[in-house]
């Protein structure tokens, strides 16, 4: 099975890292320092799972050159779904497998609108890591595990084939549950409070969780997120806030969330595909979000200054 890896940030690289660490057929998605790295130096991977430096990979920031693959993992920022799709298209044969494994619940709708919707496989990760240089990945927290299935719910062969084939590696779980769309809501409800509140305090988990005021803004976004999910159909755990929370306790204390990160150093962010998200798919529905509205109201100034600088360094 060829696999690609489209973006070698702190997911693509620790899971494609994993793959290829296993004897899989991994290319490398990448583009500028990154990828002059990967091609000089290999990939190396800082692991509370376990360190490991592969000497070499296959990485290139031309799709053109890689060919049709069997699989590419999408594991770009949410808000790159859309550029993503439009470069994929020489990967693609008329059984690739996308796996999205993106924060949000909407990255794979629109992929499938793209790329069309036989090819994507709904999905999600879970850990904490990102692109500490060059090369050089980071996973500092959270159990590693690849989570995904058809987006319609229904067992097929391919899933089943490709769960075979990602159990292989070591690093990582592989689960494929009953339904996906339950798992994607049941991780929105942690990121997108998680991403919101830190970035609005400017402290990690370790703070959030213990101060009585932002934990309570906590467990507000999230349960606004547990009744947008129900007005939806979608079918979350009675105490899935708690769950949640309990989740948020056992997290090293100096954990912070990638949309945190990015919008505390002035990038541009996934705002628009969580806290905005929440606003906008509650809206029609009669859904108030008054916590995750103010979130959101309270961060685009800072998006947009990030995208308007990324703007004018593009042009």
């Amino acid at each position: 099975m060829r696999i690609a890896v489209f973006g070698a940030g702190g997911v693509g690289g620790y899971f494609g890292g994993r793959l290829a660490q296993s004897g899989a057929e991994v290319v490398f998605i990448a583009r500028g320092e990154h990828l002059n790295a990967l091609r000089r130096d290999g990939l190396r991977v800082d692991s509370i799972a376990g360190d490991f430096h592969l000497r070499e990979v296959q990485a290139s920031d031309a799709p053109g050159e890689i060919g049709a693959v069997d699989v590419v993992l999408l594991t770009v920022k949410s808000w790159q779904v859309s550029e993503a799709a439009q470069a994929m298209g020489p990967l693609l044969h008329d059984d690739t497998l996308v796996l999205p494994l993106l924060n949000g619940v909407e990255a794979a709708e629109e992929l499938a609108a793209l790329i069309g919707p036989q090819r994507v496989l709904g999905g999600l990760c879970r850990l904490v890591s990102f692109v500490a240089g060059p090369a050089h990945i980071r996973h500092t927290a959270v159990a590693p595990s690849l989570v995904f299935g058809e987006r319609h719910g229904r067992a097929t062969a391919r899933v089943a084939a490709l769960r075979t084939e990602l159990a292989k590696a070591e690093g990582f779980e592989v689960h494929t549950p009953e339904s996906i769309e339950t798992a994607i809501w049941s991780k929105f409800l942690f990121i997108a409070p998680v991403s919101g509140v830190g970035a609005v305090t400017r402290v990690p988990v370790g703070e959030l969780r213990t101060i009585p005021e932002t934990r309570g803004m906590l467990e507000e976004a999230m349960a606004e997120v547990a009744a947008l999910a129900a007005a939806r159909g979608v079918t979350l755990p009675n105490d899935i806030v708690a769950r949640t929370l309990d989740f948020l306790d056992a997290m090293p204390p100096d954990s912070t969330a990638s949309m945190q990160r990015d919008i505390l150093a002035g990038r541009p962010s996934e705002l628009e595909q969580q806290s905005g998200a929440i606003v906008r798919l509650a809206r029609p529905l009669g859904v108030p979000v008054p916590v995750n509205a103010c979130l959101y109201r309270s961060l685009l100034p800072a998006e947009r200054r990030a995208r308007a600088q990324m703007s004018s360094d593009t042009s």
